[in-house]
């Protein structure tokens, strides 16, 4: 074989050595990484949950988006207390699937218990954290209530 030759098949077999090489750490790192994809139903009782401060977007739903181990994603809606007296908030989380998942996860959020009266707008801010231990969940679900008491 000429030199020519030579450089080229040396040059081929290292730019798939490379590749190979690249394509193995992508994949390495996609195998080690979960991703969670989900959402969750939101209900509100004696109050509204939007998306606007108009209170013209009604929640029905939270797409979290794909989330990591180890991270946290925050939401911002509007609570109105559409009831006829004042009323506080409180939260229940529920109907976990899989049921797994309340362990890894916790929903918070930054409502202090002020009172709200009648159709008054408290925007607040939902956090949902993820453990850096989770395992075992490629995607969950669950039942956001908040619930105006007054």
């Amino acid at each position: 074989m000429d030199r020519k030759k030579i450089l080229y098949v040396s040059s081929a077999i290292l730019l798939c050595a490379i590749t190979l090489s690249i394509f193995g750490t992508v994949w390495a790192l996609r195998q080690n990484s979960k991703v969670v994809p989900n959402s969750g139903l939101v209900k509100g009782i004696m109050v509204g949950i939007y998306w606007n401060s108009a209170c013209t977007n009604l929640t029905s739903s939270i797409n979290w988006g794909m989330l990591e181990p180890g991270s946290n994603k925050t939401v911002q809606v509007y609570v109105r207390n559409e009831g006829n007296a004042i009323i506080t908030l409180s939260k229940t989380v529920q109907n976990w699937n899989p049921s797994s998942a309340s362990s890894y996860m916790t929903l918070n959020w930054d409502y202090k218990g002020q009172s709200l009266s009648v159709n008054q707008v408290l925007m607040t801010s939902l956090t949902l954290i993820v453990s850096q231990t989770i395992s075992g969940i490629s995607s969950f679900s669950f039942d956001l209530t908040v619930i105006g008491t007054g």
